[in-house]
């Protein structure tokens, strides 16, 4: 009962004062709003980045030529031999490698490519039949180049979505248009869906060729036999519990085809898919808690404004609290009553805040497309919570202050 009536007897002190208890509670505000909003787009953008790297296809490992550094993986590597066509056949030969179900080689170089007077600089990506299925990439319109395009080395090629739309920017149908890459005419005989940005950039502005036509009739990046270079070669896994024994199938595949000995270190790097995931997203997730972190500082700001606002009150209100004692209520009371106060502000002040962080997060969500910041439950409840102890540990040092005076120089107070 005693606390209900102090809480009564709080709620009434701050609402005598409406403007100061605002002011004070705007450092809680501004610091739980800030936390909410940075966390949720901290954690909007771990969940974005691993859509993405999801999206790159099914259970995948990328190989690619020279050993990765230390860090993110990513596909720059310093090639000591190069990979080749013959490379991605072995691997997704499945008495070989039982675990492949289907493999694809990429080679990538940067191109120009014409039409109507429009010309843009794009990806060009020389691949293999298997590449859409292997990074679970459909097209919009059209369809994939066959083996049969491959194997008569067609000039045909497939535009990502943000090509076709600089090269057909009155949305015409491009199927059996012309195109000039590098100067030499290609017939369009599809769209890639859009994909968006990946580890690579901006997936969509890219164009698709079968690997020999690039290698024969554009670049002609072959080794000294002959053979089709490849820039990385996927290798979709057949059930991601065997991801880990297919790396270790197509590394022993690998140094074999290449002659490593035994102690020599490989001249190839293998990554998995779920390894790119769970790297960037542990660099992710330690930079929301870094950023959630910096944004806490304002609380502390916040919970020093109560303590000045709540040391004010006791100046103020030093006779009542004089005619209270006089009349029969302890120490505890007092001080029980003054960090409900404190307490309140922090609290009422935490909820505005997360009001406020969700509206930013939302609106930042509403600006950036595919992007959608993430509130957490936990956010939530941890930012209301903290708001909270804060004020209570900032009202302690003037609650006892209060419940320390003398009663009858509190009453002769002026």
């Amino acid at each position: 009962m005693k606390v209900i009536e102090a809480l009564r007897i709080a709620m009434r002190a701050l609402a005598a004062n409406k403007l100061r208890s605002v002011l004070t509670m705007l450092g809680i505000i501004i610091g739980v709003g800030a936390v909410i909003a940075l966390m949720s787009i901290g954690r909007g953008v771990e969940k974005y980045v691993t859509d993405q790297f999801a999206g790159l296809g099914s259970n995948l490992l990328f190989i690619a030529p020279g050993q990765i550094s230390d860090g993110p993986p990513t596909l720059r590597a310093n090639p000591v031999r190069s990979l080749t066509l013959a490379d991605m056949h072995a691997i997704a030969d499945r008495s070989l490698v039982p675990h492949v179900s289907a493999a694809a080689a990429d080679f990538q170089t940067r191109v120009t490519v014409s039409r109507a007077g429009k010309t843009v600089t794009v990806q060009a990506n020389a691949t293999t039949p298997e590449y859409p299925r292997v990074r679970n990439w459909k097209t919009t319109v059209g369809s994939y180049f066959s083996e049969l395009d491959s194997d008569e080395r067609q000039r045909v090629v497939l535009l990502g979505a943000d090509t076709y739309k600089d090269l057909f920017p009155n949305n015409e149908y491009p199927i059996d248009q012309i195109v000039q890459v590098n100067g030499m005419n290609f017939r369009v005989i599809g769209v890639m869906e859009s994909k968006g940005g990946g580890p690579g950039g901006n997936l969509d502005r890219s164009i698709f060729m079968p690997l020999t036509t690039g290698q024969d009739r554009l670049f002609k990046q072959k080794t000294p036999n002959g053979e089709y270079r490849v820039t990385v070669i996927y290798a979709s896994i057949d059930d991601s519990a065997n991801i880990p024994l297919a790396q270790e199938e197509i590394t022993q595949l690998m140094r074999e085809r290449r002659g490593i000995k035994y102690l020599d270190q490989d001249d190839f790097s293998i990554i998995s898919q779920n390894d790119l995931i769970a790297v960037f997203g542990d660099i992710l997730g330690a930079l929301t808690i870094f950023l959630g972190a910096i944004a806490a500082i304002s609380l502390l700001v916040g919970g020093i404004g109560i303590m000045n606002i709540m040391l004010v009150s006791v100046t103020e209100r030093t006779r009542e609290i004089g005619l209270r004692k006089a009349v029969g209520a302890k120490r505890g009371d007092v001080l029980i009553q003054f960090l409900i106060e404190a307490m309140t502000l922090a609290a009422v002040g935490g909820m505005i805040g997360v009001a406020l962080g969700w509206s930013l997060a939302q609106v930042v969500s509403t600006f950036f497309g595919e992007f959608q910041a993430v509130v957490g439950a936990d956010a939530v409840i941890t930012s209301l919570v903290v708001a909270t102890a804060v004020g209570l540990f900032f009202g302690i040092f003037p609650a006892f202050r209060a419940s320390r005076l003398n009663p009858i120089d509190a009453l002769r107070y002026e």
